[in-house]
C-alpha cells in the first residue's frame, strides 16, 4: 500500500465520493470492509461514503500512535521544528480554504458564513499553537542552600480525541494542534455523521511533514471504537467534547487506567439584558448567541433573562429580527441559519418545544420544522422564541441543541444572578449593560467558565474555553491547554562543594 507521502498527495482532493481511515500515515480501508454513508443534512442526500473503523482498526491506530510516540522522533523534534510544521499545516489549510469550507457545508448543512468563520479559526488554532509552544517550557527555580530545581515539560503520550458533530473541523483543530505541538501522538475519532474534514485534516498533517503514526483518524461508532480507545491501556489521555451524559461515562471508564481526561460538555448558557443595556446591540448579539450554527453550540445562549423595564421593547425587536432570519441554501451568503444535523436531532428539538407548550409556555415565533423549497428532504427547524416559561420546564433546564430561545423577565441584579446560576451547567454566559461596575460585579458572580460582556463571541485562539459544574473541566484554545498535553518533570540537583551526609554518620 502506498503511503500518503509516496502518493505525493496528487490524489488528495478534498471533495470525493469515498474517504478512508488514516492510520500510520496511510489511507486505509477498514479491516472488516465496513463502510457507511454520510448524509448532507441540508438535502438529506448522500454526501460521501466513509470507511467505518472497527475495534481492530482502532487497535492498529493505537499501536501506530504508541510506536510513533515511543520510538519515533516527533516528540524529540526541536520545538522550533514542530512549530514550523504546525505553521505549514495552517498554510496548506489556507491554500485550500474554499475547499474545506465547501466540504464542511456539505457534511454539516451549516451556513456559508458559519463554515467560513470556523475553518478560519481552525487555521488560526494551528498558528496560535505554533507560537505558544515555543514559550511553553520548564524553569530553573531558586532553592535554599546549594540546591537547584529544574523543571521540564514532556508530552503526556498517546491521546484519544473524540470530536463532536457540531464543529467537525474546528474542534478537531482545537484538539490536534495543542497535542502535536506538545509532542504527543493522537488518535482522532470524529463523530460518525461528520468525519470528512477531520479526515482531510489528518491528510494535511501528513502532507505538512508530521511523521506517520502521530496523527491517526478513525471514524466509527462511539459505542465500540470510542469506548475501546477510552479503556485502552496504551492511551494516556482522553479529550472529549460532547454531551454531559457521555462525558460522565468516559470519566468513569478512563478512571480504570487513571488516564488524564479533558471534558468539554453540555451547556444551557444564560444571557442577561439589564435595563441600561444598548437594546439594539443586545438584540443583535442575542440573535447570534442562540441562532448561530443553528443553535447547535454547547455555549449557545439559550436562556434569555430581560429586565422587566425593557422586556417589552426587547421582545418586540427580538421577534421582529428572528422572523427576518433566512434559512435555505447553505452556500448563499444571505443565509443565516443552516440545517439541523439529522432527523433524530430535529425530533429532539421539536420534542422540547412541544413539552414547553404542554407545560403552559407560549411560542411567539417558530416552533416547528421548516419546509424550504428545494430542500424538502433536509432537516430544518424554524428559529423559535418561547415565553411564559419557568425553571421547572425541561426546555429551560436541559440543553436543546437547536435554534430555540426561552425568555424570562427579572426584577433586579440579585434575581438575574440567581436565575443565571440556577442550572447544572456552567459553560458560557453573556450580559449586556453600559455600567462597567455592574459588568465586573456580575461577571464575578456568574458560575460559568466564559462571560461575554456586550459581545456575542465566545472563542478566539488564545482565550480559555471550558466550563464549571457539569459543563466539564479543563480549558481548550489557550496556552494553558498545553499543560493538559504535558507532564512536568522536576529535577533537584546539589552543587555544593561538600558531600551531603543527612544522617551525620
Amino acid at each position: 500500500m502506498e503511503t500518503l507521502k509516496e502518493q505525493k498527495f496528487a490524489a488528495l482532493d478534498t471533495k470525493r465520493e469515498f474517504y478512508q481511515l488514516i492510520i500510520n500515515g496511510e489511507r486505509k480501508d477498514s479491516l472488516n470492509g465496513g463502510v457507511y454513508t454520510v448524509i448532507n443534512p441540508a438535502t438529506g442526500e448522500k454526501a460521501a461514503e466513509v470507511s467505518k473503523a472497527s475495534i481492530e482498526d482502532a487497535e492498529e491506530a493505537v499501536r501506530a500512535a504508541r510506536n510513533a510516540f515511543d520510538h519515533g522522533n516527533w516528540r524529540h523534534f526541536p520545538v522550533n521544528k514542530r512549530s514550523r510544521t504546525l505553521n505549514k499545516i495552517a498554510g496548506i489549510m489556507r491554500s485550500r480554504f474554499n475547499e474545506l469550507v465547501e466540504l464542511e457545508i456539505l457534511n454539516t448543512g451549516k451556513s456559508l458564513a458559519a463554515a467560513q468563520g470556523q475553518v478560519m479559526q481552525a487555521i488560526e488554532d494551528f498558528e496560535f499553537y505554533a507560537g505558544a509552544i515555543v514559550g511553553h517550557r520548564g524553569a530553573v527555580n531558586s532553592m535554599p542552600g546549594s540546591f537547584q530545581n529544574v523543571t521540564e515539560k514532556e508530552p503526556v503520550g498517546v491521546c484519544a480525541q473524540i470530536i463532536p458533530w457540531n464543529y467537525p473541523l474546528m474542534m478537531a483543530a482545537w484538539k490536534i494542534a495543542p497535542a502535536i505541538a506538545a509532542g504527543c501522538s493522537v488518535i482522532v475519532k470524529p463523530a460518525s455523521p461528520t468525519p470528512l474534514t477531520a479526515l482531510v485534516l489528518g491528510e494535511i498533517c501528513m502532507e505538512a511533514g508530521v511523521p506517520a503514526g502521530v496523527v491517526n483518524v478513525v471514524p466509527g461508532a462511539g459505542s465500540d471504537v470510542g469506548n475501546f480507545l477510552v479503556e485502552h491501556r496504551d492511551v494516556d489521555k482522553v479529550a472529549f467534547t460532547g454531551s454531559t451524559a457521555i462525558g460522565k461515562d468516559i470519566m468513569a471508564k478512563a478512571s480504570q487506567t487513571l488516564k488524564r481526561v479533558t471534558l468539554e460538555l453540555g451547556g444551557k448558557s444564560p444571557n442577561i439584558i439589564f435595563e441600561d443595556a444598548d437594546i439594539d446591540a443586545a438584540v443583535d448579539g442575542s440573535l447570534f448567541g442562540i441562532f448561530y450554527n443553528s443553535g447547535q453550540s454547547c455555549e449557545a445562549r439559550s436562556r434569555l433573562y430581560v429586565h422587566e423595564h425593557v422586556y417589552d421593547e426587547f421582545i418586540a425587536k427580538f421577534i421582529e429580527k428572528t422572523k427576518r432570519l433566512k434559512l435555505g441554501n447553505p452556500f448563499s451568503k444571505d443565509t443565516h441559519v443552516g440545517a439541523i444535523i439529522n432527523r433524530d436531532q430535529l425530533n429532539v428539538i421539536d420534542g422540547y418545544v412541544k413539552s414547553a407548550v404542554a407545560d403552559g409556555a407560549t411560542v411567539l415565533t417558530g416552533g416547528k420544522e421548516a419546509k424550504i423549497d428545494g430542500y424538502e428532504n433536509g432537516f430544518w427547524y424554524e428559529p423559535t422564541v418561547i415565553i411564559n416559561v419557568n425553571h421547572e420546564m425541561e426546555a429551560v433546564k436541559e440543553e436543546i441543541f437547536g435554534p430555540v430561545a426561552v425568555v424570562m423577565e427579572f426584577k433586579d441584579e440579585k434575581e438575574a444572578i440567581h436565575l443565571a446560576n440556577d442550572s447544572q451547567y456552567g459553560l458560557g454566559s453573556a450580559l449586556w449593560t453600559k455600567d462597567h461596575a455592574r459588568a465586573t460585579r456580575v461577571s464575578k458572580q456568574i458560575e460559568a467558565g466564559i462571560v461575554m460582556i456586550n459581545c456575542p463571541f465566545s472563542a478566539f485562539p488564545g482565550t480559555p474555553f471550558g466550563g464549571y459544574k457539569q459543563s466539564g473541566f479543563g480549558r481548550e484554545l489557550c496556552i494553558e491547554t498545553l499543560d493538559l498535553y504535558t507532564e512536568t518533570k522536576s529535577m533537584i540537583s546539589y552543587y555544593g562543594s561538600r558531600p551531603l551526609n543527612p544522617f551525620a554518620l
